[in-house]
């Protein structure tokens, strides 16, 4: 067995879903649920199949982040693995219930804009997802100027009152 870590291969803001599910219907099912979570988004999904022919398959709304939805599941290519790209202004925080109650899905890995790596292992047989690193090592505690800086940003961006 090998260890590999990829890193996701994205603009810095553009945030993405990394998961895993267990069917074929899964791409059809996940744009489903992308539209009826959020009228008018723009997004990519592509699935690496894991029987069959094994192919990439995909789907979306936008045709840039149906491309890096592409490249990045083919540079995983770890089976039954789906990545989910959400144009500008769009957030997980706004479909990941939505995603998760698809009956095919089995687990999110992650849902962010940040940087990320994916830990793979790889033997004879095929890839597999151990997990992601998400972000950066925590830095310290927050302080009070921290905790306003946190809560003026979730007002600013419409997320409290």
């Amino acid at each position: 067995m090998q260890l590999i870590t990829l890193k996701i291969d994205k603009p810095e803001l553009t945030n993405f879903i990394l998961g895993q599910t267990h069917f074929i219907k899964s791409v059809e099912d996940i744009h489903e649920a992308l539209v009826n979570a959020v009228p008018g988004i723009q997004f990519g999904v592509a699935f690496c199949e894991a029987s069959g022919q094994c192919l990439v398959r995909w789907s979306g709304t936008d045709a840039s982040m149906i491309k890096l939805a592409q490249d990045n599941a083919k540079e995983i290519a770890a089976g039954h693995s789906f990545i989910i790209f959400l144009g500008d202004g769009f957030y997980p925080l706004n479909v990941l219930n939505a995603i998760k109650m698809v009956p095919e899905v089995c687990r999110i890995f992650c849902a962010t804009a940040n940087p990320t790596e994916v830990i793979l292992a790889e033997t004879s047989q095929g890839r597999a997802i151990l997990g992601v690193v998400d972000g950066f090592p925590t830095q310290g505690i927050e302080d009070d100027n921290d905790v306003q800086w946190r809560k003026n940003l979730l007002r600013q961006i419409g997320y409290k009152q």
